[in-house]
Order: C-alpha cells, then structure tokens, then sequence
C-alpha cells in the first residue's frame, strides 16, 4: 500500500481512505455494528490506515466503530474526525 506521510507530524497513513460516514450517517439507514467493524477490519486487512469520521456522524458512533475494529487489529491505524461545524451567524441568531 502507498503511503502518505501527514504535515510535518511524520505520521504515514495509506494514501487511500476510508470515508465512515455511510456507516452511521448520510445515506440511509446506518449499518449494523458488527457489520461496520467487520468493514474496517477488511479494509485495515487490505492496508487502509487512515480513516476519516466527523463527531456530527453519529455523534462519536464512527469513532467507536474504528476504534472496536483497531483495538483488535495488529496495524497501526489513524483515525480522524472533524470538529462540528459551529453554526452560521446571522441576522436571527446572535
């Protein structure tokens, strides 16, 4: 797998993700989750080290998925998730 290294932090991640927010979020009905750990599992079997989450998904619902699937996992795994986004300012809310 092609890695990628991150900043200047010196991590390395795989150059190609995985977007979790189909797992909780967005397009449907969320997935069951021994169905979404067994996913990242597959993908950290096939290389996948970088996994994108956002607190808005769930809340914290992918975070716990890729965080159950990396505990059992001998690879080293980087998951990243967004802030929320604060809300936008305008003439009726302060």
């Amino acid at each position: 797998m092609i890695t990628r290294t991150l900043g200047s932090s010196g991590l390395e991640v795989s150059a190609i993700g995985l977007g979790c927010m189909g797992l909780s979020h967005g397009y449907g009905p969320a997935v069951d989750h021994q169905s979404g750990v067994a996913l990242i599992r597959a993908a950290v079997d096939r290389g996948i080290t970088f996994f994108d989450t956002a607190q808005v998904q769930g809340p914290f619902t992918n975070e716990e998925l890729v965080g159950q699937a990396a505990w059992t996992s001998s690879a080293a795994v980087a998951s990243f998730s967004r802030k929320p986004l604060a809300p936008a300012r305008s003439a009726s809310y302060p």
